[in-house]
């Protein structure tokens, strides 16, 4: 089972939105996979969308799917959220998934590194103003370096492996390689996959017979195949 978690800026998106690579990954990997409908901000800012994810993974848990069973797996916004569920899960001492699949993560909401932006001009998609009062709904007057809403600072050590796919292109690309540069540091299985020229989430473009997204799919299901396999 694959609990997907889609992207957004945590203001918008749904179970529809993701759709396209959502059946990409399922048609690729032949895993079912459950897409949760978690509350948005501003109405619902953090911690409450944390808070429903990590909930759904308890519900998978009581209704008879093992932990080793489970893939937690998101894009952009929702690539943030698989990592901070994670976290939160660890910190709790609930069972951790087998591992996890993040396109295109958020991982460092403080925009302090100045290499954030080095990608503003190659990224038509997140390089607009709406991106920073994206981040101000969504953390609501919270610390941005909690780890809980920046994974990137938190303690990594215990995560199950993690594969995490991004464009050299996009602003977040920055995010992903310091993640998991990090991640490896403190022992985590982590595994960076990066394509050029590509936009945020490309992955969602397969049916466009766009070959860089068929790629990313396929590696998607070579990295489950492993965790589900070895």
């Amino acid at each position: 089972m694959v609990l997907y978690l889609h992207g957004g800026g945590w203001i918008l998106g749904s179970p529809l939105t993701c759709r396209r690579v959502t059946s990409a990954i399922a048609k690729a990997t032949s895993i079912k996979i459950l897409s949760i409908d978690y509350r948005l901000a501003p109405e619902h800012p953090f911690p409450i969308p944390l808070e429903d994810c990590v909930n759904a993974y308890k519900w998978l848990l009581s209704n008879g799917f093992k932990n080793d069973h489970i893939i937690i797996a998101g894009d952009s916004a929702g690539g943030n959220l698989t990592l901070t569920t994670l976290l939160k899960l660890r910190d709790q001492g609930i069972d951790l998934p087998a591992g996890a699949i993040c396109l295109s993560p958020a991982t460092d909401c403080t925009l302090a590194d100045e290499s954030y932006f080095k990608n503003a001009e190659t990224d038509p998609i997140l390089a607009d103003i709406g991106i920073f009062w994206w981040i101000v709904a969504y953390i609501a007057g919270d610390d941005p370096s909690n780890p809980y809403i920046s994974p990137l600072f938190g303690d990594l050590k215990g995560l199950p492996p993690i594969l995490i796919q991004a464009s050299t292109c996009e602003m977040l690309y920055s995010d992903a390689t310091r993640f998991v540069e990090k991640a490896k540091k403190a022992g985590v299985t982590a595994i960076l996959q990066s394509w050029d020229d590509m936009t945020h989430v490309f992955q969602e473009l397969q049916n466009e017979r766009i070959p860089e997204a068929k790629d990313a799919i396929s590696k998607i299901a070579d990295f489950t195949n492993h965790l589900f396999n070895s």
